[in-house]
């Protein structure tokens, strides 16, 4: 078999591994290994194809992949409105049961159920908001 065959494959098999791990890694060392079957295709001997490769990676590696990182990271998403409540800390401001309750989060007060239908939250109790059903916020006790 022609050694750029075996470049050819080498590059396809990275760039399919990429595609799972969305690193930027391995899809520019395949882009190497496709530098590198070009210069076997055009009569590279193999030290100087291996040479090839190297050098293409390291400058893949680190050069191109830092920057691309830099432009693939996204922001974290914020949440707003009453879907920021969720995972915030409250207090019972009366006993929450699995029917009805109210909690104070942020200065404001909420009706509130118990997410076990089955406790009953003492007033004062610290809860946790685990969701927001329309205007009730369904809790749980912290321990």
């Amino acid at each position: 078999m022609d050694e750029w065959i075996v470049w050819v494959i080498l590059a396809v098999v990275l760039g399919v591994a990429e595609i799972f791990t969305l690193t930027a890694a391995l899809g520019l060392l395949g882009v190497s290994a496709l530098l590198t079957a070009a210069g076997a295709a055009v009569g590279l001997p193999v030290p100087l194809q291996l040479l090839v490769f190297a050098l293409s990676s390291t400058a893949g590696l680190f050069v191109v992949r830092p920057v691309a990182m830099r432009h693939i990271r996204q922001p974290p998403l914020q949440r707003f409105g009453v879907e920021a409540l969720v995972g915030k800390p409250a207090y019972a401001v009366t006993p929450v049961t699995g029917r009805d309750g109210r909690i104070r989060v942020g200065g404001e007060e909420w009706s509130a159920r118990a997410y076990d239908e089955t406790l009953v939250i003492p007033e004062g109790a610290t809860v946790d908001i685990i969701e927001i059903e329309g205007a009730t916020a369904l809790v749980y006790p912290r321990e």
